[in-house]
């Protein structure tokens, strides 16, 4: 069994850390779902190729005990969104990273407030600004079901919500390309006339 103060790794660390496309496909990732570390999106690649193994097990196996087990793992991962209630074992073989990290609580609490990025939404969830139903939840990597997903709120003491509502109301001005020179060419517009003005006085 092992010592209980020394738990087992729960990633795997991929078998090629040093490529260059490898490792810019894992910075998107992070930065687009708000991951602290690579640490996290190694978890969840763990996590995936547990569920097809799976997956590649029961396709395996006879047809009497396929019917049988096939239904306890589609029912698991419809409950949490990650396939649909009439789907099948290919369909769990097609699932990839990004299925399992839109099913975070981190990722669905920044798409339903509207944060601007997933890292505000991960500090939300961290300082204990959400809650699920009557639990106030502040995990980030936390699995919603889809039962789950409609009650998610923030606390009734939270402040966010306003925040929120001002930053939505404030019109953003977005200048461009060519109002940004004109502003250059009006600020050294004076400058040129105040040293030609000095030329002429000499």
């Amino acid at each position: 069994m092992g010592d209980p103060k020394l738990p087992r790794r729960v990633w795997r660390k991929p078998k090629r850390p040093l490529n260059y496309e490898l490792k810019m496909e894992e910075l998107k990732t992070v930065g687009t779902f708000g991951l602290r570390t690579k640490r996290e999106l190694w978890k969840t690649n763990t996590e995936l190729s547990r569920v097809r193994h799976q997956a590649r097990s029961l396709l395996a196996l006879r047809q009497e005990v396929r019917d049988e087990k096939e239904p306890i793992l589609m029912k698991s991962l419809a409950r949490i969104g990650l396939v649909s209630s009439d789907a099948t074992l290919d369909d769990v073989l097609s699932l990839n990273v990004d299925d399992l990290l839109s099913r975070r609580l981190q990722t669905i609490v920044s798409k339903k407030f509207g944060f601007k990025t997933p890292y505000q939404a991960r500090q939300a969830v961290i300082h204990g600004h959400i809650m699920i139903g009557e639990r106030k939840i502040d995990i980030p990597s936390y699995t919603v079901t889809v039962g789950e997903e409609d009650n998610i709120h923030f606390t009734p003491e939270s402040k966010i919500p306003e925040m929120l509502e001002k930053t939505k109301s404030e019109p953003e001005t977005v200048k461009t390309p060519a109002e940004e020179e004109v502003k250059t060419q009006t600020e050294e517009t004076p400058k040129n006339e105040s040293s030609s003005t000095e030329e002429s006085k000499k």
